[in-house]
């Protein structure tokens, strides 16, 4: 397809890649048509980088392309299948309320999925209706931008559409459907389905499929299934650590809801943490604490462990060799993420090079944030402008030792005190998306108003610019907002 014609049908160059993986990973269907479709949310930015014509989506024909009445040229949808570790249980799952339109081919030479969240019941959807409604869609379209702002890798939302119908849930909603951009949803939980069908020549097939899309340098290699899950681990370690590092709580870190692309994906009851507290959950079905703020990094070598185990067939004949290459690997995550972690803590207190105390003045700062009650963001973001005064860390006795210490480690180096101050800002948002805000934007968007809702996106897109205009993003939340807890959605 020349550029000429892809831009007469709206930019649209779609690949359909997973159609050509066997049969038994996915189920062909088309969304169920919806009664009024209406475009409420577009993200242009990501429509021009995916090479979309943002006017065309704005249509009513584009409206009923998002909404899933109708499908962009050389669509070939599916619904995939995968299985997921769900709170420690094992459950056979697949896309229950999502479909797959296809891979867009962007100018940039990248390959996205474009997918439908809530476009109606999918073979996987059990006893769900397959749609999702207004307020988790908006929700997810702000703080995958949020986390895009951020520079942490993310699955993007490219726009919401209206449905016209209500969705029953503990209440009746106004339904809706997001249109989720990914580099893949390739996830543990696929390559858990495929490990359960027992056939060997699916499992490879897949594995050399998640090569080509996201590690095509490994390609024909002997030890390449040994390599992409060591790959896969350090874009994990990777990951989780820029979470901890700017305090967000994923919620809920099943299998199924770990990329292998090492993107940030489903934003169900995720939120971002004020008070620091390792404990810190949201989510309203975590009642024992399983993915809670402290526990991530550990989730996250777990879920590793049982992408390990798919492999198994694949690393080596025997078993005991295949166990042993896959420890090795998994072995992999603690200094990965340590390294990250670290050096991230490193730029957040404006430190250069490295020290062997530069982890316990990390730590020490922490648990000094537990123990007077402190906010996370807000800590760095006064250490960042020198306005420590206004944190309740001030009058904290044990503080003023853990500051001294701090300055003597940056008089020790050689780069000025203007690079460290432009390093920690660099590292340290000024704003996130704060729970409070996000719900006073979701409020409002539920009465037809989204004003407020597009003011936090646009400050939430530059979060390290320091500007006067994003300080109310920075207020704390009235106490009588808090405990805050999220929900799934579905």
């Amino acid at each position: 397809m020349t550029q000429q014609q892809a831009n007469a049908k709206g930019g649209w160059r779609l690949d359909n890649s997973y159609t050509r993986l066997p049969d038994i990973l996915y189920s062909r269907l088309e969304p169920t048509p919806v009664d009024e479709p209406k475009l409420v949310v577009l993200n242009e930015a990501l429509a021009a980088e995916l090479g979309l014509d943002a006017a065309e989506l704005r249509t009513e024909a584009g409206a009923a392309m998002l909404g899933g009445n109708t499908l962009p040229p050389g669509a070939e949808p599916l619904a995939q299948a995968y299985a997921g570790h769900q709170f420690g249980h094992f459950t056979m799952l697949g896309d229950g309320r999502a479909i797959l339109l296809g891979e867009q081919l962007t100018p940039s030479g990248e390959r996205r999925d474009i997918q439908l969240k809530g476009p109606g019941r999918t073979p996987y959807s059990r006893q769900g209706d397959g749609r999702a409604a207004l307020g988790p869609m908006l929700r997810e379209y702000i703080i995958s931008e949020a986390m895009h702002g951020l520079g942490i890798p993310t699955t993007r939302s490219l726009a919401v559409t209206l449905t016209g119908e209500p969705v029953y849930r503990e209440e009746v909603l106004q339904g809706a459907v997001l249109t989720r951009v990914a580099a893949s949803h390739l996830r543990v939980g696929t390559f858990q389905y495929a490990a359960g069908l027992g056939v060997r020549e699916h499992l490879q097939a897949l594995a050399d499929y998640t090569i080509e899309r996201h590690d095509p340098q490994l390609a024909g290699r002997e030890d390449r299934y040994l390599e992409l899950l060591r790959q896969v681990v350090r874009r994990q370690a990777s990951l989780i650590a820029s979470w901890q590092l700017v305090g967000f709580i994923h919620g809920v870190m099943n299998t199924d809801n770990m990329a292998l692309s090492g993107e940030t994906i489903d934003y169900g009851p995720c939120a971002f943490m004020d008070v620091f507290d390792p404990k810190t959950v949201f989510s309203s079905i975590d009642r024992q604490g399983r993915y809670a703020y402290g526990n991530q990094p550990k989730i996250g070598v777990w879920n590793l462990a049982r992408f390990a185990e798919t492999l198994l067939p694949l690393l080596a004949e025997e078993t005991e060799a295949a166990v042993e290459l896959a420890e090795e690997a998994l072995g992999l995550f603690g200094s990965e993420f340590e390294r990250h972690w670290l050096g991230g803590m490193r730029a957040k207190l404006g430190l250069f090079g490295e020290e062997a105390e530069d982890r316990e003045l990390a730590r020490d700062l922490l648990e000094l944030m537990q123990t007077e009650q402190a906010d996370y963001t807000n800590t760095f973001r006064a250490l960042t402008l020198g306005q420590i005064e206004t944190s309740p860390l001030a009058c904290a006795a044990a503080f003023q030792d853990w500051q001294a210490r701090w300055q003597a480690r940056r008089d020790r180096q050689s780069e000025p005190e203007s690079a460290s101050r432009e390093r920690m800002q660099r590292a340290n948002p000024a704003i996130i998306a704060r729970n409070h805000r996000v719900e006073e934007a979701l409020a409002a968007a539920e009465t037809g108003d989204y004003d407020i809702m597009h003011r936090l996106v646009s400050a939430l897109a530059d979060p390290y610019a320091y500007t006067a205009e994003q300080e109310r993003y920075a207020e704390l939340p009235d106490s009588g907002e808090r405990p805050y807890r999220t929900y799934c959605g579905t």
